[in-house]
């Protein structure tokens, strides 16, 4: 990894990487060979070790971005996505993604909750958006994703939601208990709009 390979990785668009990110950014360099020029480089202040494998440009990473970096499959879901859709008020720090494992991860003060689904939901892309550095739920996955895990969810407001984009989205999750809670709370989403 010579300073050409360093300097292409800090011009990119990503501000996490993830060591294999970074090996075949580099030509031909063997793994140990590697991991000496990454200290050198944190020892310089050009790059900021996150985390074992996972490297940035600086303290001032996304991170949303590290939260599908470190396991993949994975996107942004759930509890984030709702609230920053308001559907839910409710704030939570955490940062919450779907991938193929529970676990909950603290990293620089930050707190990652992994949440399991279904291999054959997480790898279909319907309803996932490319944010560029990573990928994340739409309002109506997420919406989705939640009632897939929960029997039961208070949402604060359904108005944001395209409900068409919910029941086409609906037969990912091949779940019955899941289509009867959608009917449920698109006739409470109708009835709340229904003036008096």
């Amino acid at each position: 990894m010579g300073k050409s390979d360093i300097l292409n990785i800090l011009r990119s668009k990503a501000s996490v990487f993830t060591f294999k990110d970074i090996l075949l950014a580099t030509d031909n360099v063997k793994p140990l060979l590697l991991k000496r020029r990454l200290n050198y480089y944190i020892s310089k202040g050009e790059l900021y070790h996150i985390r074992r494998g996972l490297y940035a440009k600086d303290k001032n990473y996304d991170r949303l971005e590290l939260a599908t970096k470190i396991f993949t499959p994975s996107y942004v879901s759930f509890e984030t996505i709702l609230m920053e859709a308001g559907i839910i008020f409710q704030y939570y720090s955490t940062i919450f993604v779907a991938t193929y494992q529970t676990k909950e991860i603290i990293c620089n003060g930050q707190t990652y909750s992994f949440k399991k689904i279904k291999d054959t939901i997480l790898i279909n892309n319907a309803g996932i958006e490319d944010r560029g550095s990573y990928f994340a739920a739409s309002k109506e996955r997420a919406f989705l994703d939640i009632l897939y895990l929960n029997k039961s969810y208070h949402f604060d407001n359904l108005s944001p939601l395209n409900f068409d984009k919910v029941l086409t989205l609906l037969p990912i999750y091949n779940n019955q208990r899941m289509t009867k809670r959608v009917q449920f709370y698109f006739k409470k989403f109708q009835a709340d709009r229904t003036p008096l």
